[in-house]
């Protein structure tokens, strides 16, 4: 979102402290941009939020500017005059420090044109359709948010977190309160930037105003409101065109309409559904609500206890959402061979009792997710706990072949064929061989 870098552990703390969230069981980042899961909303008719397009302040000032203009030169760098600017926001009332912004949403979006050193009406037509108005203002929001990287709310701090900002509100439907906004920025700021102890008092103090004017400008643009209570939640234009922006970044942000089509699968359909890619992991915490955790645990290892390793990918992701309370049957699993490692693992990370691992064991949970990778599609792969690549990598394929898995010498030849890594490709060969060997030997 707008060039901007999500602090994952910082929004999920203050998106479960906000909502009152169960808390999630602790996870690594592996890339900078990790597809993030966000609540379903419930998204305004078309029509509806099409009508109230013309009404943001923004958009009804760039409409105005556009007609003030009418067809006059503007410089080199396409932008008004001083002297013009000047007259603009007088006569039309725009404040002078938000009139740069609305004279590149005007341009950008095609209400003016500039050619040859002129300004005039552009080809946008503003009879729309529903549809073509939507998109217009999925683009008015594209400016405003590419504006964060100049300098737009004019708070360099509040710019840079900007896009973690949003994303926070948007995961908030009842609005988030102001300090807490600001401490989320502050926190994220401390931890990307490391200013020390005195900038950070500094900017302790100057953030709360920043913020206000920076809410001020976002209200301004139509994206964000006060509610009754006093909190800020996006409008509905702005949940809109925040989850359009979610959608493009490659996160899951899905409406409730979407998620309520999985609610009522049996776990084998959504366990499917998982695989193919057809559900993300945001139709998983609706699935969930609807029965006890025990039963629906009881189901998925049941599942996973003689399925394929993309299907256990995708029941681990499921019970990466459940906690103590599905514990039952997560120890029956110990008693089967193909759950036994994964139930393990979940009761350790939850603290409770648990077999320890060997080294042998995580081998092969690292083989049954890359086996996984073979079955997966879409989201569902991103979530599995895939080994990193290097000589961490090489040094666990050389592993791999000792270990008891139905899909190791699968894994090696996958390796070997679409690994980028010289090293790792010629470590997988020379694995599969020797797994091959072994098999046959065990076959003899």
């Amino acid at each position: 979102m707008a060039n901007n870098v999500f602090d994952l552990a910082e929004l999920r703390k203050l998106i479960d402290e906000q909502a009152a969230l169960p808390p999630r069981p602790p996870q690594e980042t592996r890339a900078d941009h990790e597809a993030l899961t966000f609540p379903p909303v419930q998204l305004a008719p078309d029509a509806e939020l099409a009508a109230q397009v013309p009404t943001v302040p923004l958009v009804a000032d760039a409409i105005r500017l556009t007609g003030w203009t009418g067809s006059r030169a503007v410089t080199p760098d396409g932008l008004l005059a001083d002297a013009d600017a000047a007259a603009a926001a007088a006569e039309l009332g725009i404040d002078p420090a938000r009139l740069r912004l609305v004279w590149i949403v005007a341009v950008n979006t095609g209400l003016l044109r500039i050619m040859r050193g002129q300004a005039s009406r552009g080809p946008l037509s503003l009879r729309l359709t529903v549809e073509a108005t939507l998109e217009f203002w999925d683009g008015v929001v594209m400016d405003v948010l590419d504006r964060a990287d100049e300098g737009l709310t004019g708070s360099a701090v509040v710019d840079e977190h900007l896009a973690e900002m949003l994303a926070t509100i948007y995961s908030v439907r009842s609005g988030v309160a102001v300090a807490n906004l600001a401490r989320g920025i502050l926190q994220s700021h401390e931890v990307a930037c490391e200013p020390g102890a005195v900038p950070m008092r500094r900017l302790a103090a100057s953030l709360p105003a920043e913020l206000l004017e920076a809410l001020s400008l976002l209200g301004y643009c139509g994206l964000v409101e006060q509610t009754g209570s006093g909190r800020t939640a996006l409008t509905p234009l702005g949940v809109w065109a925040i989850r359009r922006d979610l959608l493009r970044e490659g996160h899951d942000a899905p409406t409730t309409a979407e998620v309520e089509v999985f609610a009522d699968l049996s776990a084998a359909d959504l366990v499917e559904a998982l695989v193919k890619g057809a559900a993300s992991q945001s139709a998983v915490a609706g699935w969930l609500e609807r029965r006890p955790p025990e039963q629906a645990a009881r189901e998925l290892v049941r599942i996973a206890a003689d399925g394929t390793a993309g299907q256990r990918g995708a029941v681990g992701a499921i019970l990466e959402e459940l906690g103590p309370e599905a514990e039952a049957p997560l120890r029956e699993a110990l008693d089967l061979p193909l759950t036994r490692r994964y139930a393990a693992s979940w009761l350790h990370i939850r603290d409770l009792d648990a077999p320890p691992l060997s080294g042998e064991d995580h081998t092969w949970l690292a083989v049954d997710s890359l086996a996984a990778l073979m079955h997966l599609s879409g989201q569902a792969a991103d979530r599995l706990d895939t080994p990193e690549p290097g000589e961490d990598l090489v040094r666990l394929i050389d592993e791999m072949p000792a270990v008891d898995h139905p899909d190791t010498i699968a894994v090696l030849d996958m390796l070997a064929t679409a690994h980028d890594d010289p090293a790792v490709v010629k470590a997988a060969r020379k694995a599969a061989m020797k797994a091959r060997s072994l098999a046959h030997t065990k076959l003899g």
